[in-house]
């Protein structure tokens, strides 16, 4: 059955979307079974997966105001272990009605539920707020992944993160679990890099991904393209990154499974 992550920061510019959209095609890539769904209302994920409206028969907002099943809005990907439930928010109205209506933080979970068992990983984009539509997100998760890029505002929303975390587990899921910290846009011999790494192992050491994402023009290259940057350019620097952050976390799982048996 499957594991549900959410990709989850309270801030923008981080490589929220990038990590989450690259992440699901890595782990596609090595076959195991995975749905991507874009909880986020800009529907950046879709974009980066080259989804245009015309592409997109029903999405998220039809999920909350119930008149879509979850399998009716879910897409088939270029990449054949992939499939996205677009967020498809594209008006005022709408923004406001799935507002509302994602202030019942188990509708989520009560789709997924149906689907969970076609899915080694479910992935899901969350936007860069700590309301609505991520409380829907991580009530519904196994555990959360923080992607962070380095810099003190960063580190801020990091800590604004746990305490919503630990809301989330006293209020209305209590096995969420911190999944990990990744640094996304990472730059080698860097002040900045220097004091936020070595803030970040002072205070969330035991959360920290020994997988690292590098700058790379190439990841915001392949959005323009509609592509995940394995399928743009496999043999790049970040495509490579993003593969093994996605061999990380399958081991890491795999470990934790066979533990358990």
């Amino acid at each position: 059955m499957g594991k549900i992550i959410s990709v989850c920061i309270p801030k923008g510019g981080v490589g929220k979307t990038t990590t989450a959209v690259n992440l699901a095609a890595s782990m596609a890539i090595a076959e195991k079974r995975t749905l991507l769904i874009d909880a986020d209302p800009f529907g950046a994920s879709a974009i980066a997966l080259g989804f245009t409206q015309n592409k997109i028969r029903a999405g998220i907002s039809d999920i909350f105001n119930h008149s879509k099943s979850i399998n009716y809005t879910i897409h088939n990907t270029d990449i054949k272990f992939l499939n996205f439930i677009p967020a498809n928010i594209n008006s005022i109205r709408l923004d406001e009605k799935f507002s509302k209506s994602s202030e019942n933080k188990s509708i989520l979970k009560n789709s997924i539920r149906s689907i969970k068992q076609n899915y080694d990983y479910i992935i899901i984009d969350c936007p860069p707020t700590l309301r609505g539509i991520t409380t829907n997100a991580l009530t519904s998760s196994n555990s959360i992944l923080i992607p962070i890029k380095c810099g003190h505002l960063s580190l801020e929303a990091v800590d604004r993160l746990i305490q919503y975390i630990n809301w989330i587990k006293e209020t209305s899921n209590s096995e969420l679990e911190i999944e990990g910290i990744v640094l996304t846009m990472y730059e080698r011999n860097s002040k900045v890099t220097e004091i936020s790494e070595k803030e970040l192992k002072l205070k969330y050491k035991s959360y920290l991904l020994n997988t690292v994402i590098p700058v790379s023009n190439l990841l915001n290259e392949a959005t323009f393209y509609g592509k995940p940057l394995i399928l743009y350019k496999i043999n790049s620097v970040g495509a490579l990154s993003y593969l093994d952050l996605a061999y990380e976390i399958i081991t890491k799982n795999e470990k934790i499974t066979e533990k358990i048996k």
